[in-house]
């Protein structure tokens, strides 16, 4: 019956999540942010239950999967040329937060220790990459600050939680050894990094052995899950090896599985997404009905105010680091300078605003321990996972809601780049496939006149990149195996060409999954979408 009745409640929570997405899409808003008001809403409902999220869930079921596809649609070279920026924000801004927020609960909370305040500290400093993700992709951003936000949601989160032990260590024993953390903290991040690497060369290795692709896709979905589990063992950063492990199939999935693979994936992976994240995020609403048991009712005032100045001083810290990380380097570095002027303002402005917490930081409230090594109730528990959950609540509400109308009335300095990289990346993939066709003019393909109509084809694309249907011929089966062996050899040839691109740094992730995704239509259009690209052609240059 207990089976019968969580059902019911997942149920419940789907169905939830449906309707409000839908009602979101219509209001034009990040379909998060109206879950967690709807979650909200819900818990002041009487008679419906009680849910108790369980930190344990979050991290071992829900941040796996979600870190994992996050760094998939990370590009690897945005991330590498904005590496100054994101470590600024992925470690020094978390180490500042983490300060600025435990001076002021230290202040407005009598009582609380120093080794508490960092606490909340530490779990208030992260943005969040699930919550990042989820509403910067419906944003018109430019694509350098989508870069830097998501690619520091992806490191901070493991900054932020050896912060966290570390205090929760101080605060339960005790004891706090500066030289033991800074030991900790290299040495998770550095083997976080290792197991992030190992899987992924197992994952690509299994890849290239399977030839079914739903074992494929099978794959991608464990890989995630023995990342953080592996990690945890060794105590490492299991953030940090999904974020890993994820970036390095993404330089290599392209090229070792076939087209059907790709778009089954991408589609099982967007639905697991968008369902994880529905439930997460209504699920931060629901909270507060468990947050209101916990605190007694002449307290929830006074705590409200205080979790709006830890909220308040969590965002001012943001706005003030986002330009002063910007200007320092430049001014101490006239190269830097030169090569990369300092960004616009308004540009600066988004980027501090955009500092959404969510379930990372939800989660590591509600893990704090019951008790100390003592045997004493932890101190100030209640109070900490509650002034956490209002500044989720105020960074998620607040600053999602004003962020599409921040980007609409705010001049912009778009990037105008992509167009031109895309551009140039079909180009090059036609002339790759005109290539393959003069390269095997000379061979008995049967039917020789499809050459010519697929050059015809390809010498549209490159003067209008723009794809034209293949003239219908009437040709034997004999004749069409053969067109559709030559099709996928042209095929593999733009789809090299393409990888090479960003490979090279040319373009960017985005371009390719765009293209990639292309020209894996049409080769399930003609009929070889479960063909991979051999072994020999990936060796060589298109």
């Amino acid at each position: 019956m207990n089976n019968l009745y969580q059902l019911k409640i997942i149920i419940l929570l789907l169905t939830a999540v449906l309707a409000l997405t839908t009602v979101a899409r219509k209001l034009a808003i990040p379909y998060p942010i109206l879950l967690v008001v709807g979650g909200l809403v819900l818990s002041f409902v009487p008679g419906l239950p009680t849910i108790r999220l369980d930190p344990d869930l979050i991290f071992l079921v829900f941040l796996p999967p979600l870190l994992w596809a996050a760094a998939y649609f990370t590009s690897w070279r945005d991330f590498r040329a904005n590496a100054r920026p994101i470590t600024l924000l992925a470690v020094g801004l978390v180490l500042v937060t983490t300060a600025a927020v435990a001076c002021v609960a230290h202040t407005v909370l009598p009582g609380l220790g120093w080794a508490g305040a960092i606490v909340l500290g530490a779990i208030v400093s992260p943005p969040d990459a699930v919550s990042a993700t989820a509403i910067l992709k419906q944003l018109h951003l430019p694509r350098r600050g989508i870069s830097i936000l998501e690619g520091e949601s992806l490191v901070n989160d493991a900054t932020a939680l050896v912060l966290y032990r570390t205090a929760l260590v101080a605060a339960v024993s005790g004891t706090f050894e500066l030289n033991v953390t800074l030991m900790d903290f290299f040495l998770a991040a550095t083997m976080g990094i290792a197991v992030g690497f190992v899987v992924g060369i197992v994952s690509r290795w299994a890849l290239s052995l399977t030839e079914d692709s739903f074992s494929e896709i099978a794959v991608t979905l464990l890989a995630p899950y023995i990342a953080w589990v592996l990690a945890e063992q060794v105590h490492a950063s299991a953030v940090l090896a999904c974020v890993v492990g994820g970036l390095y199939i993404r330089q290599h999935f392209s090229a070792i599985v076939a087209p059907i693979t790709r778009i089954q994936a991408r589609a099982v992976w967007d639905l697991l997404v968008f369902v994880l994240n529905g439930i997460i995020f209504i699920l931060i609403g629901l909270q507060l009905d468990t947050l209101r048991d916990a605190i007694p009712s002449s307290e929830l005032a006074s705590l409200t105010v205080n979790g709006l100045l830890v909220s308040a001083a969590a965002i001012v810290v943001r706005l003030i680091w986002v330009p002063v990380a910007a200007w320092v380097p430049r001014f101490l570095s006239s190269s830097l300078r030169a090569r990369d002027p300092m960004p616009p303002w308004s540009n600066l402005f988004i980027l501090g605003w955009a500092g959404m917490r969510g379930i990372v930081s939800l989660a590591a409230a509600l893990a704090l321990p019951l008790t100390t090594a003592a045997g004493i109730p932890f101190p100030f528990r209640a109070e900490i996972i509650l002034i956490a959950f209002m500044v989720i609540l105020v960074t998620l509400v607040l600053q999602g809601l004003s962020l599409p109308l921040l980007i609409r009335s705010l001049d912009l300095d778009e990037d105008s780049n992509i167009e031109h990289e895309e551009r140039h990346a079909r180009e090059r993939a036609a002339m790759a496939a005109l290539a393959l066709l003069d390269d095997v003019a000379a061979e008995d393909w049967s039917v020789p006149d499809h050459i010519e109509q697929l050059r015809v084809h390809y010498a549209h694309r490159l003067q209008r990149y723009v794809d034209i249907e293949t003239p219908d011929t009437k040709c034997t089966k004999v004749a069409a195996e053969a067109f559709r062996r030559l099709r996928h050899e042209t095929l593999t040839a733009e789809r090299l060409a393409v990888i090479d691109l960003r490979d090279d740094g040319v373009i960017s992730d985005d371009i390719l999954h765009r293209l990639e995704h292309e020209l894996d239509v049409e080769a399930l259009r003609i009929g070889v979408g479960e063909l991979r690209v051999s072994s020999e052609r990936r060796s060589k240059k298109p």
